[in-house]
C-alpha cells in the first residue's frame, strides 16, 4: 500500500481500506485459482493495482458514468477503478469462467455494489457504455473492431466517450488508422517506478 499512499495520499478512508484488503484477498484466491502469476503477485500493488489506477490519474469519472472492462482477467483494471469511483457503474467481462468467479468473489468480499461481472465474449455483449477500459488483450485495431459498437453517444465527462486502453511497448503502427481521434499518454508522467517506463494509456474518441 505504500505505493498507493505515495500517489493517492488523500483517499477517503473507506476507499483506502478496500484497496488495502486487495492484496490478502487475491493471495487467498490465487492459491485456489491461479489468475495472477507468482512473479506478479510479488509486485501486486505496483503491477496490478497502481497500473489499473493510472486510468484514475488520466480521468476522474463523473457520477453515474458506465464503464465496461473487457478481458478483465482477475479483475483489472475494473476492480481498483470500482473502488476508486463508487458512484460509477462497472461491468467486467471475460470469456474464461474461472476468472469471472474470482472477480465476483473479490467484489463480494469488498462489498462493491457498483460492480457486476459476466462470463461472455465482448462481441456477444449488446449494451453500451460511456467508456470501455482494458489492459492490452490484443492488438489495438482488433480491440477497436470488437468494441466499436459498445460506446454510448452522449458525453458526460471531461473527455469524449470511447476506449481507454493500457498498453506497453512500441505500438505506433497500430494507431495509424485513428490519428485524428487518438491520444497517447506516458504512464511515466504519473509514476516514477521503472515498471511504468514503457507503459502508456491510449484514449480513442468514438
Amino acid at each position: 500500500m505504500e505505493l498507493i499512499d505515495k500517489y493517492f495520499p488523500k483517499l477517503p478512508e473507506n476507499t483506502r481500506s478496500k484497496l488495502s484488503l486487495l492484496g490478502s484477498i487475491y493471495e487467498e484466491w490465487n492459491a485456489k485459482i491461479n489468475v495472477i502469476s507468482r512473479k506478479d503477485m510479488d509486485h501486486f500493488y505496483e503491477r496490478h493495482v497502481l497500473h489499473s489506477l493510472a486510468i484514475a490519474q488520466f480521468i476522474e469519472f463523473n457520477k453515474n458514468t458506465r464503464i465496461l472492462d473487457v478481458g478483465t482477467g482477475g479483475g483489472f483494471p475494473g476492480i481498483p477503478l470500482a473502488i476508486m469511483f463508487p458512484e460509477c457503474q462497472f461491468h467486467l467481462i471475460d470469456s474464461i469462467g474461472k476468472k469471472i468467479k474470482v472477480v465476483k468473489a473479490v467484489s463480494e468480499a469488498l462489498g462493491l455494489n457498483n460492480l457486476t461481472a459476466e462470463q461472455i465474449r465482448v462481441e456477444n455483449h449488446s449494451e453500451k457504455y460511456d467508456f470501455i477500459v482494458s489492459r492490452a488483450v490484443t492488438a489495438f485495431p482488433a480491440f477497436v473492431n470488437l468494441c466499436k459498437n459498445k460506446v454510448a453517444r452522449e458525453n458526460k465527462n471531461a473527455i469524449t466517450n470511447g476506449i481507454i486502453y493500457l498498453k506497453g511497448g512500441d505500438f505506433c503502427n497500430e494507431l495509424s488508422d485513428f490519428e485524428k481521434r487518438v491520444s497517447v499518454t506516458e504512464l511515466s508522467n504519473y509514476y516514477s517506478e521503472e515498471f511504468f517506463e514503457t507503459k502508456k494509456i491510449i484514449h480513442l474518441s468514438m
